[in-house]
């Protein structure tokens, strides 16, 4: 029974600023050519890309009242640039696809296994 995998891609400026134009263009290229191979084979369920994480907003919930933060919760370099969300027979096809994304080759693709919450009353 297929498993849905998000492939979370992270990425940080450093990293993306050293990229030529070429290589930007390349990388948008393999992004498209992944997306239309994972859709033909019904196996992409949503992809997206995320804004730059000075437009994060971060709530915490204390004592029964939110507070708002700008920015991202972690206080890292790298930033969860994107995601890819697929439905795979197992973890090793979902690897296999987090590695023809083209941002492993600079930064790091997480594989995670979505957890299926369909039996929860809502």
């Amino acid at each position: 029974m297929p498993v849905k995998y998000m492939l979370l891609i992270y990425s940080n400026p450093e990293s993306w600023e050293s990229l030529s134009a070429e290589q930007r263009e390349g990388l948008t290229r393999a992004h498209e050519s992944l997306a239309n191979d994972l859709s033909e084979q019904g196996l992409l369920v949503s992809a997206a890309g995320l804004a730059d994480p000075i437009t994060t907003r971060t709530v915490r919930v204390q004592d029964d009242t939110a507070t708002t933060t700008d920015g991202p919760y972690a206080e890292a370099k790298e930033h969860l640039a994107g995601f890819y969300l697929v439905e795979c027979d197992n973890i090793d096809q979902a690897i296999g696809y987090a590695a023809r994304l083209p941002d492993a080759e600079y930064v790091a693709v997480e594989v995670r296994p979505v957890m299926d919450m369909s039996g929860l009353e809502m």
